[in-house]
This record gives structure tokens, C-alpha cells and sequence, in this order.
């Protein structure tokens, strides 16, 4: 035994010797280049060097011929030996993004010829032999920036060439960057790494999940994970107390540009911690992602606001905070007003809310119609307004407005000459979306106008927190969980549970970022008693539907689970903004479609009569 443990660690040192000592030209998978595309420089001028990649371009000067040769790490340009009977005959019959492979003599570029856009732009590549492992066909679209303007689907459909192109590809290699800062942050903090399993159970309240027949289970079904949280649960029970993956997401949901049917996200479970441990984990991560994958710092700690100021101030509870143009809350200012739209709201329980939108008076009547129909699509009966242009003001609801209100919102939302003030009445958080969307649409049409108020680097990071635990549903005639039914009260409100659920806060967090929500996770339910409460008597979930899903989990707790909590962060999202991407499809390999199809392998695909007799599934859209 000992004999085997010394060669096994000397086969390691040996191993490390190799990859940290010996140059990396040499340790090239293949042993076939002695450089990559953007390695050689001045000094490497006089020696010879083999490279291999995709021709980029290719160039007759008067006789004399050049291409550049690409790899995944940069471009190299190469000169054909002009007295080289062979390569001259060859060039012709050379096509971009043939894959070939140049052996000849590096050399100094001619003063006045050096590219500065090339990390090798001092140097150039005197080929003595060309090796054509590929010629390839014309692509269905060029292959650098002017691609954007394709189509998206014909770029899908063809993904294989669309990576290809540099951005893309530096957005790969920014994600695994970013991966492996993750993974470094969390192994130095003692986190063990866990793979939870892909075939789950079925729990309907959630998002629409992916069902996954068993064949061995005739009837039963599996379901392909929303996120791995109650096997990370399971995993505090286990006394693990510290772990994270980056792990797989499925969810079988309406898609928009920050959403995937599958998906990674950065998941972590801690055992003994409060909210304020996990803000200082979360803080540092992304101190040490942003700086050591682009270079810059981040301000720490990220400031906190609660749910209801986040609703209240800004009408999200993701809000921007790059601009200013705050909501303001006008209700008691209009509960005995002459315009009984406004006072008839407020008297049954709504709210009335304004903004003003600075210097936006000038919104012509298409705008203006297009934000109206984006505040009737939130359930809105219009978008009531008043303009200040030419020293006075302009508004069809003017004239219902006495001299103590006009004054009260000319104060407290500071209108000046340009501005364009817009309301918002109706019962409070829809009020407030109605106003948040409004607010982005307006930032939309100011930018338009020469205004810069989103700078894409000013980062903006925030807390949002004291999310209502729970929120009543109409439709279910019950409360359902507002996270997740895993989440911790706030301890100052658990007197309130069974008299006015409503007001409870969770111990939920979400960390919010110029607009977006990079993850959210909370402090977890560990006593059984507490967990059994919440899912029969206070969510109403049926007994025996709450043993039958919940069962192991409520009987683990009984064995001494540990006061625990955790997070999940939107990798794809994340490394979006790291990437100054607009949608996360541009920072994923191999994305789906709106329609949740990959158009490069044709899938969704149809299952062959014998895989659905094996499954003893029928078809309807067969049958029909």
C-alpha cells in the first residue's frame, strides 16, 4: 500500500512538472503546433513555427500572397514563399475557413506594414509548406461583425460557424473564466462540490417542469430539476454543511431574452449562518468575479432595501438604480379630490402614484401611445398625464385638479418647465408595476435623446429583502408561498402567522444588479413543527399531498437538521452583464430558441412508435 501511494504521488509530481514547467508550446494537445495563432511576437523572429487553424482571410498583392490563419486564441498573418512553385499554384484553390496547417520561418513585418489590431501584428509567418486538412464550403453568412445583422435563426441553425466569430468566442471563454473564479472562491472557503441528480419528482406548485417517463416504473414519471433544492436541504440534514455546484436548471416556461428552458446557476447551501453571513459570502464572490475576470473593483457591502420601499420608490422589486426618477405616493393628496377617479381609488383601499419624467414633455403622440398600451397590458385603464411646456400645464385631467393638489405635486416631484408627469391609480402593487414600467420606458426615450442615464459599467448592485413570505391567490382562494415554502419567517413576525399572514415577512434575498436579478435564496424552515404549519395550515396543501411529496423532508428534520440557508445565482445572467450582453443567449453554447428549439439538431424531435411502446405512451397528436 505504501508503495502505491508513492507512485501515485509521484506520478502527480511529475504530472505538475510537466504542466507548470515545461513551455506550453510544447505541451500543446497533439504535439502538431508549436504555437497558437496569437503567440508569436519579435522574439520568435528567425525560428521556425507550425501552426494550424481556419484561413480567416486570404489576399493577392500583385503576385505576392497572403492569408491569415485564425485559431480559438487569435490570428496570425502568413506570407507564401513567392519562389515556392507549389504554394503559388495552391493558393487559388484555398477558400476561408478551410482548416490547414503552416510550417515555415517567422519573421519581422516590414516597417510601416505592422497591424496594431493583431497581438502577432509585428510579425508574419514565412510559409515553406501548406497542409490542407479540410477545404470548406462558402458559409451561409460572413463570419465577423457584420453576422449581426443576420438572422438569429439562420446564426442558430448554423451555431457551429456563429462560434466561431470572435465575440462569441471571447463570451465562452469569459463564462469558463468566470467558472473557474467560482469554483477557486468556493474551494477556499472549504465549500465541497456536489452533483444533485437530474431525475427529480414532480411538485407541481412550482414552475411547469419537464416530465421524464420511466420506462422501469410503467406510469410514473420523473421530472427534470427546477433547482436542486430540496436535495441540497437534504444535503444540511447530512451534516455537509457547505456546498455548492453549478448546476442544471430545467424549466418548461414561456422564453424572452433572460430566459432558457435549461439553464446553470450558481447554487450553495450553508448550515449554521443568518442573512447576514450569506449578504458577506455573496458580496465577496462577486468582488472576486468581477476582479479577477474584468479587471475592476466593486464598492462592499451592497446596500439593502426592503420589499416594500423597493415597490414603493422605484415599482420593482428589481430595481435600477443607475437614474433617478423615483415614485412618489400621492394618495392621501387625492382622497377627498374633485376628480373622483383618483379619490374613488384611494377611498377603496388603492393607491394613487406619480413620476415625473425630466425633461420628456416633448414625447410625441406615438410614444406616449406606446407607453399607454404598456400600462393597460399591467391592467391599467389608461396613463392620466400632465406636461409643463411653455410655462404652463397641459392634461386632459387638469381640470379636476384644485390649486392645493397641483401645488402638492409641482413640490414634491420638483416639475420644471420640459417635464411630463404620469399617474398611476389602482390597487397598490399594481399601481407600482404600472409606474416601474413606465419608468424604464421613459429612461428608453430620454437615452434616445441624447441622455446617458444607464451606463452599462456604472454597477449598481443591492439587496433587496423582507419579501412578504406569502401573498394571497384569488383564483386558489389561499395563500401561496411568494419564494418558495421553504423559506424562514422573520422571526419579529411569527406571532402574525395564523392572524394576518399577509404582513409576514420572509427571510428571502435577492441580489439585484442595474435592473436584473442575479439570484435569490433565503434562510430555510429546519424545525419540523414549523415546516408542517406553513405547508397544511397556513398554504392549505392537503395532508396527505404534503406526506407524499414532502414526507422524507419534514421525517429528516426530526433528525436533527441544522439552522441552514442558501442562494442561487444566474449564471448565464451573470455572464451576460459580464460580457455587456443583451440577451443570455449570446453567452450560452448552444441555446434554444423563444420556441424552446435547438435549430442546429432539429429538436425538439418526434419519439419512434417502438420508444413510445417502451415507455407505454400513446400519442395524441398521432391519433389526431
Amino acid at each position: 500500500m505504501a508503495s502505491i501511494k508513492s507512485d501515485f504521488h509521484t506520478t502527480l509530481a511529475i504530472r505538475e512538472w510537466i504542466h507548470y514547467a515545461l513551455p506550453f508550446n510544447l505541451f500543446i494537445l497533439g504535439m502538431k503546433r508549436s504555437h497558437h495563432c496569437n503567440q508569436l511576437r519579435k522574439d520568435n523572429a528567425g525560428s521556425s513555427a507550425n501552426l494550424i487553424g481556419w484561413i480567416d482571410s486570404l489576399r493577392d498583392h500583385g503576385g505576392v500572397f497572403f492569408l491569415d490563419l485564425r485559431d480559438r486564441e487569435g490570428k496570425t498573418q502568413v506570407v507564401l514563399d513567392p519562389e515556392n512553385q507549389t504554394l503559388s499554384e495552391l493558393f487559388p484553390k484555398l477558400k476561408p475557413e478551410s482548416v490547414i496547417q503552416v510550417t515555415g520561418e517567422v519573421r519581422n513585418r516590414d516597417d510601416g506594414t505592422e497591424n496594431a489590431n493583431l497581438d502577432t501584428g509585428e510579425i508574419e509567418l514565412f510559409a515553406h509548406s501548406i497542409t490542407v486538412h479540410n477545404q470548406s464550403k462558402t458559409p451561409p453568412f460572413p463570419l465577423d461583425d457584420s453576422a449581426d445583422k443576420v438572422g438569429e435563426d439562420l446564426r442558430l441553425t448554423y451555431r457551429y460557424l456563429d462560434l466561431r466569430r470572435e465575440n462569441n468566442l471571447k463570451s465562452l471563454k469569459l463564462r469558463h473564466r468566470a467558472s473557474m473564479v467560482i469554483r477557486e472562491y468556493f474551494d477556499h472557503l472549504d465549500f465541497l462540490e456536489i452533483e444533485t441528480p437530474m431525475l427529480f419528482k414532480s411538485t407541481p406548485e412550482g414552475a411547469r417542469e419537464f416530465l421524464v417517463p420511466s420506462r422501469m416504473n410503467e406510469g410514473k414519471f420523473y421530472a427534470l430539476p427546477q433547482s436542486p433544492q430540496q436535495y441540497k436541504q437534504m444535503l444540511m440534514v447530512a451534516g455537509i454543511e457547505r456546498y455548492y455546484q453549478l448546476a442544471r436548471c430545467f424549466r418548461d416556461e414561456d422564453l424572452r431574452a433572460d430566459r432558457q428552458p435549461e439553464f446553470t446557476q450558481v447554487d450553495l447551501e450553508m448550515s449554521f449562518i443568518d442573512r447576514e453571513d450569506m449578504y458577506e459570502l455573496i458580496e465577496g464572490l462577486l468582488k472576486t468575479v468581477w476582479k479577477k475576470t474584468l479587471g475592476e473593483e466593486i464598492n462592499t457591502p451592497f446596500p439593502r432595501m426592503p420589499f416594500q420601499d423597493a415597490m414603493n420608490r422605484f415599482g420593482s422589486d428589481k430595481p435600477d438604480l443607475r437614474f433617478d426618477m423615483e415614485i412618489q405616493d400621492f394618495s392621501d393628496d387625492f382622497r377627498e379630490s374633485d376628480f373622483k377617479v383618483f379619490a374613488g381609488t384611494v377611498q377603496s383601499g388603492g393607491s394613487v402614484k406619480a413620476l415625473n419624467a425630466k425633461g420628456l414633455a416633448d414625447i410625441t403622440q406615438g410614444e406616449l401611445k406606446h407607453l399607454e398600451e404598456t400600462a393597460k397590458s399591467l391592467g391599467a385603464k389608461g396613463l392620466a398625464f400632465i406636461k409643463s411646456e411653455g410655462g404652463e400645464w397641459k392634461s386632459p385631467i387638469l381640470k379636476f385638479l384644485s390649486d392645493s393638489e397641483k401645488q402638492s405635486l409641482k413640490e414634491r416631484l420638483q416639475v420644471k418647465d420640459g417635464d411630463i408627469v404620469f399617474f398611476a391609480a389602482g390597487a397598490w402593487e399594481n399601481s407600482c408595476n404600472i409606474l416601474g414600467r413606465v419608468r424604464l420606458e421613459a429612461a428608453g426615450l430620454l437615452e434616445k435623446r441624447g441622455q446617458r442615464l444607464r451606463n452599462s459599467k456604472n454597477w449598481k448592485f443591492l439587496w433587496v429583502i423582507d419579501f412578504p413570505l406569502m401573498h394571497y391567490e384569488e383564483e386558489e382562494g389561499r395563500y401561496v408561498a411568494s419564494h418558495h415554502p421553504f423559506t424562514a419567517p422573520v422571526e419579529e413576525d411569527l406571532d402574525l402567522i395564523d392572524s394576518e399572514p399577509k404582513k409576514v415577512r420572509g427571510q428571502h434575498y435577492d441580489i439585484v444588479l442595474n435592473g436584473v436579478e442575479l439570484g435569490g435564496g433565503s434562510i430555510r424552515i429546519h424545525q419540523p413543527a414549523v415546516q408542517k404549519k406553513i405547508f397544511e395550515e397556513v398554504l392549505k396543501i392537503p395532508a396527505d399531498v404534503v406526506q407524499s411529496r414532502f414526507g422524507y423532508m419534514l421525517e429528516s428534520f426530526e433528525y436533527g437538521a441544522p439552522p441552514h440557508g442558501g442562494i442561487a445565482l444566474g449564471l448565464d445572467r451573470l455572464v451576460t452583464i459580464l460580457a455587456g450582453k443583451d440577451s443570455i443567449r449570446d453567452v450560452i453554447a448552444f441555446p434554444k430558441t423563444q420556441k424552446g428549439q435547438d435549430l442546429m439538431t432539429d429538436s425538439p424531435g418526434k419519439a419512434t412508435i417502438r420508444q413510445l411502446k417502451d415507455l407505454k405512451i400513446q400519442s395524441i397528436s398521432e391519433e389526431s
